[in-house]
Parts: structure tokens; sequence; C-alpha cells
């Protein structure tokens, strides 16, 4: 099989791991708590100085979501490699 179509099949089922109902629900609180603490270091400041713009609202969506995905990648990587 080529390169590419490793590839492919590899981003595919990663993508479906992150509605899976084996990984959403440990991805999802990893997402809370290490986003939570992300940001609290990075915009708890702003926040209660009431800086917040758009701008750092979407740093903060990603603060949660990058966990998320980390995390649900992991989870996808180690399902694949014990089969």
């Amino acid at each position: 099989m080529p390169i590419f179509g490793i590839m492919t099949n590899f981003w595919k089922g990663f993508f479906a791991s992150l509605i899976s109902p084996e990984v959403m629900p440990s991805a999802f609180k990893v997402a809370v708590v290490v986003g939570s603490v992300l940001f609290a270091i990075n915009h708890g400041k702003a926040l209660m100085a009431g800086q917040m713009n758009g701008d750092r609202w979407l740093s903060v969506a990603l603060t949660y979501v990058v966990p998320y995905f980390v995390n649900a990648h992991g989870q996808y990587v180690v399902k694949k490699r014990r089969t």
C-alpha cells in the first residue's frame, strides 16, 4: 500500500476516534482539566481585568480543543498498535 493510502487510513481512523464513545469520555475529562489549568495560566489575568476580546476567546477555545485532540490521538495510536 502506498504511503498516501496508509496516511489516509490513519487520518480517517483518527477523525472517527474523535467522536468514538470509547474515546470521548476520557478525552473530554482531560480537556476540561488541562484546558482549565492552561486557561487560568494564560488568560486568568485578562479575564479578571475584563480584557477578554474575540481573539482571546478563540485562543480559549483552542486551549480546550488541543488537549482533547492530543488525548484522542494517544488513545487512537495505542489502540491501533494493539491490533
